[in-house]
């Protein structure tokens, strides 16, 4: 399979999605985390959110293309204006952000969602739709320059499998990450040891878990390290849940999340680690300073 590139291990960045709701940009559908690509000055804020995690340590600054797939943007009325300019604009302020940090050993990567939502496998659609979409998203983040996709909070194998088949066939390399519920789980149900083998099959240069809280996180890397032979990695949910509580909102410490990604990274022998929502550049700082240069 391909090998992970770069250092031997790669800090990802963090949430985002909920650094951007702090800064005032509401998340609201249709356009959700695109929303910050609408003006000049929202595109500020977002490159001020990749470059405080790049200043916080990350190797990776992730592009804002979560939210760039046809479905969302068809939903936000975009046909007119077309809808490739949006994926080309995330990727740009992406670029800005590396070029702005000087950090040689920084990669932008791309993000790649499930087409319907991350947490309901139930909406997935047939294999000719996955592909159809999937295939239009890779095949725009290939004119963006872009040469790594993280294909991410995957709830299904179908579907992971189908966006790395279509991002591998631009000649890309795929990270595949799995978000996943109790007892190792995918939130359709399928095992995670089962899924996991299949895209390390299918070429995946690494398999990951990600926006799951830290306890499952932990439970499934035991499950992926017994399960893979490749690269594997990290980056868990830290938002408290509950009808009250604001988004990104955590009662996790820096300094913990820092012990604890340190001791992931000691037990399990991950590659990829970083956070996921709710994950500040103050809990990226603490991380890198546990796991050194």
């Amino acid at each position: 399979m391909p090998e992970t590139t770069g250092p031997a291990r790669i800090r990802l960045d963090g949430g985002v999605a909920t650094e951007l709701h702090r800064a005032g940009i509401p998340l609201t559908p249709p356009w959700w985390m695109t929303r910050a690509l609408l003006s000049d000055a929202r595109r500020r804020v977002l490159k001020g959110v990749h470059e405080r995690f790049l200043t916080a340590g990350a190797d990776v600054v992730t592009a804002n293309t979560f939210r760039c797939n046809l479905r969302t943007l068809r939903a936000a009325g975009l046909e007119d204006a077309g809808l490739g300019w949006m994926v080309h604009a995330a990727v740009g302020v992406a670029l800005a952000a590396r070029n702005a940090a000087g950090s040689p050993r920084t990669r932008v990567v791309a993000s790649m969602a499930p087409v319907a939502d991350a947490y309901r496998p139930d909406l997935v659609p047939d294999d000719e739709t996955l592909h159809v979409e999937h295939r239009w998203l890779a095949t725009e983040l290939s004119r963006a320059g872009v040469d790594t996709v993280l294909v991410e909070t995957m709830n299904t194998a179908r579907e992971a499998r189908v966006a790395l088949a279509e991002v591998l066939g631009t000649g890309a390399t795929a990270w595949v990450s799995f978000v996943c519920g109790d007892d190792a789980r995918l939130l359709s149900g399928e095992p995670l040891a089962e899924a996991a083998r299949a895209v390390e099959a299918d070429g995946a240069a690494a398999v990951l878990v990600n926006c799951t809280d830290p306890a499952r996180t932990e439970e499934c890397l035991r499950t992926l390290r017994a399960s893979v032979s490749g690269p594997i990695g990290a980056y868990p949910n830290l938002e408290d849940r509950g009808a009250d509580v604001p988004a990104g909102t955590t009662s996790w410490e820096p300094k913990a999340f820092g012990d604890l990604l340190a001791r992931w990274c000691d037990e399990y022998d991950l590659t990829l680690v970083g956070g996921c929502c709710g994950t500040t550049p103050e809990h990226l700082a603490a991380m890198s300073d546990r796991l050194g240069a």
